[in-house]
């Protein structure tokens, strides 16, 4: 009797055991990040660390690619991403439209990595020649800064060019087409323009923007996830380190996942800034600026404030940086 009593309780045992399991599979976290095709997150991606390191917090990852940064924080807007990097003007979009973002890291500036284009041939030989003139560009992008400074600098108004809308492969198409003058867009697509279609760089970030990449989570899941979020930075730290010591072999990774000759791809990979740094309130001005901006151009419905969407990491990460 005793026997039979000791076996239905090891099967009871047993039974809870596998529907506590299946419960805990069931309810694992799972870290949904929005990436480009070209950046460090990419490379991050196929050396598979951050997920061997969150594997030990019982988190799982799931990787989902954008064409731009405005459509990944689109997705970060919707819910159907918790993290993601794009460059500067993005979040300013995004934070006007009510998305609950908070900037968690950047990237050194890299100006350089992002350019007026115009075509061999072009009567265009300055930013003032751009008067009237049909310009494209990825809306919300952070070209679209770089836009605005260039015509500044130059003396020109945000209304003086005529702003053509359009995704990095339709811009180009537009642009080879000759439908428009200009093409105002990033690496890799501005290195590839350079070198295959022979397209002349009007003007450059160079003294006029930072071109920063920025880290960012929706504000539920950073608040609920710090030790996620300190492992996430460790890791595109760590790869942006890797990165900036090896151009080449980074260039033999990202080539074929762009679909680029390695020269192309090396010099962009050359522009880009690597790492991932806490914000620092000279960052953090620099974005107010750039927010600010957009505003008086009435390009976002309303004043923002930057510092008050700001991720505090914990003081321990802080000091570590």
């Amino acid at each position: 009797m005793r026997t039979v009593i000791l076996r239905r309780g090891l099967v009871a045992l047993f039974a809870a055991a596998v529907s506590f399991g299946a419960i805990t599979q069931a309810q694992a976290e799972t870290l949904r990040i929005g990436y480009q095709k070209y950046g460090t997150l990419v490379l991050l991606k196929a050396k598979g660390t951050l997920e061997k390191r969150l594997a030990d917090q019982g988190v799982d990852v799931q990787w989902t690619e954008f064409p731009g940064g405005p459509q990944l924080l689109e997705g970060l807007n919707v819910g159907s991403i918790d993290f993601g990097v794009t460059g500067e003007t993005p979040p300013v979009f995004a934070q006007a439209a009510g998305a609950d973002l908070l900037y968690v890291a950047y990237e050194p500036p890299a100006p350089h990595s992002e350019a007026i284009l115009v075509p061999k041939d072009s009567p265009i030989k300055s930013v003032k020649d751009l008067k009237g003139k049909k310009v494209v560009l990825n809306k919300g992008s952070n070209v679209h800064y770089l836009l605005v400074r260039a015509l500044e600098d130059a003396g020109l108004k945000y209304t003086d060019i005529q702003t053509v809308f359009l995704p990095p492969a339709d811009a180009r198409a537009a642009f080879e087409r000759g439908s428009v003058d200009a093409w105002v867009i990033w690496d890799p697509y501005q290195a590839a323009a350079e070198q295959q279609l022979q397209a002349h760089t009007l003007r450059d970030g160079q003294g006029i923007v930072d071109n920063h990449q920025f880290y960012l989570a929706t504000k539920p899941y950073a608040q609920k996830n710090p030790e996620v979020i300190k492992t996430l930075v460790e890791e595109v730290r760590a790869v942006g380190e890797w990165s900036k010591a090896n151009p080449e072999d980074v260039t033999k990774q990202v080539s074929p996942l762009l679909g680029l000759p390695a020269d192309i791809t090396l010099t962009s990979v050359k522009r880009q800034g690597y790492g991932a740094l806490f914000l620092t309130p000279e960052v953090v001005a620099a974005q107010q600026k750039i927010a600010d901006s957009f505003f008086q151009l009435k390009l976002i419905p309303k004043q923002l404030s930057i510092k008050d969407v700001i991720w505090t990491p914990p003081a321990a990460v802080a000091k570590a940086q």
